[in-house]
């Protein structure tokens, strides 16, 4: 049944890229696998994508948090483009009859084309420095366009570029060296990892070792403790 429902959305996806157009991406993953979850994908330059990329920190997210559970879709969140132009992103939730996620159905549009429009018709109809110095408005929303907490949803075309950006992300948030942590806080990375989700990604412990600069063996440690705290906690 899950084959024959994601069936459907394959030609759903060739459909929307067609019918939206070159700014928009439309992508299409199977949670069956989420380290090669993209089995279809449209207009994939935006992303610089192809078949076979992982899930973004974003949809690890949603599956760490399991806010599919009660919502059906995520609209108007901020993704980058391979360009590192900001994109409005939007996910809808494939569930089975049993109310099971089953794959995501991802829309990214790149509306930078039309905010430069924008700019070049005011400029037409009031020349030199009038638009400058007689209009404001307040470009934060339009590069915004969801709650600002939200993270920005990254595109990686592998799972170590994945695993790598979550760790850095990570990394800037604290303010700190990989070089130079120390054991907790090489122990608080892995746990902010592991609430986004980030190790479901087959492999990602070896790649998330290497950037921290330890051993596998201590990246499952620091895993066991934290499950195991979890745990205690429930």
């Amino acid at each position: 049944m899950k084959n024959e429902i994601l069936q459907q959305y394959i030609r759903l996806t060739e459909f929307l890229g067609r019918a939206l157009g070159p700014d928009y991406e439309v992508a299409l993953h199977d949670l069956t696998t989420t380290d090669r979850s993209i089995i279809a994908i449209a207009n994939s330059h935006i992303s610089g994508r192809s078949i076979g990329a992982p899930l973004t920190n974003v949809a690890l997210q949603i599956l760490a948090d399991q806010s599919y559970l009660t919502s059906d879709y995520r609209i108007n969140y901020r993704g980058l483009s391979a360009g590192n132009k900001l994109l409005r992103s939007s996910t809808y939730f494939i569930k089975d009859e049993e109310g099971r996620m089953i794959g995501l159905l991802c829309v990214n549009f790149d509306d930078s084309r039309y905010r430069e429009l924008s700019d070049r018709v005011l400029q037409l109809c009031h020349p030199d420095a009038f638009v400058g110095t007689s209009f404001a408005f307040d470009q934060s929303r339009l590069a915004h366009p969801a709650d600002d907490d939200s993270p920005i949803e990254r595109f990686p075309g592998s799972i170590g570029a994945a695993a790598v950006d979550a760790v850095n992300d990570t990394l800037e948030e604290m303010g700190a060296a990989a070089e130079h942590l120390t054991q907790d806080e090489k122990m608080h990375v892995v746990a902010q990892l592991e609430s986004q989700g980030v190790f479901l990604l087959k492999g990602a412990v070896r790649d998330v070792a290497e950037r921290l600069h330890c051993s596998q063996a201590s990246v499952y440690r620091y895993l066991t403790r934290i499950r195991g705290q979890h745990d205690r906690k429930e």
